[in-house]
């Protein structure tokens, strides 16, 4: 076990994960939940919401934010580039209504959204806990932010 967070004192946090490619989604959030388990979360203080793909995910940030419940909440998808441009409305939308949840709610909104630019194998190498571990940097990012805000608060 790392270091005890000290965003873990009292914090709910809710994990957005999409359903589309969930070979990568699932190693996100294993990757996610062990983070926060290890920086002192108890298990009651997380809940995991699945959602369809990364464009349901800002709705789902926003209404997960403005239920009041959370300090919290992670976003962990991925878009894998094809031979379209959809994988460049999807990626850049998800992002900009991600952000625009955390800055009109004040409530931290970790950004686990994977856009590799080539291929599955990409967002998988960043997706599994034993290589990049892009889930728990989500994680560490929403602690982090929590904290800042309690910091700023006081």
């Amino acid at each position: 076990m790392t270091d005890r967070h000290p965003a873990s004192d009292g914090s709910r946090i809710a994990i957005a994960v999409a359903r589309f490619n969930p070979d990568v989604t699932n190693l996100m959030l294993a990757g996610c939940r062990q983070a926060l388990l290890d920086g002192g979360l108890p298990e009651g203080s997380l809940e995991v919401f699945p959602v369809p793909g990364a464009w349901e995910l800002p709705l789902a940030a926003r209404e997960l934010a403005d239920s009041g419940r959370f300090d919290g909440v992670i976003a962990l998808g991925a878009v894998v580039r094809g031979e379209t441009a959809h994988f460049d409305f999807i990626s850049a939308e998800c992002a900009r209504g991600l952000q625009q949840t955390q800055l009109e709610t004040g409530v931290p909104v970790g950004f686990g959204v994977l856009t590799p630019p080539e291929n599955g194998e990409q967002a998988m190498e960043r997706a599994d806990p034993a290589r990049k571990n892009k889930g728990r940097e989500a994680a560490l990012a929403v602690l982090d932010m929590i904290e800042f805000k309690r910091r700023a608060a006081s």
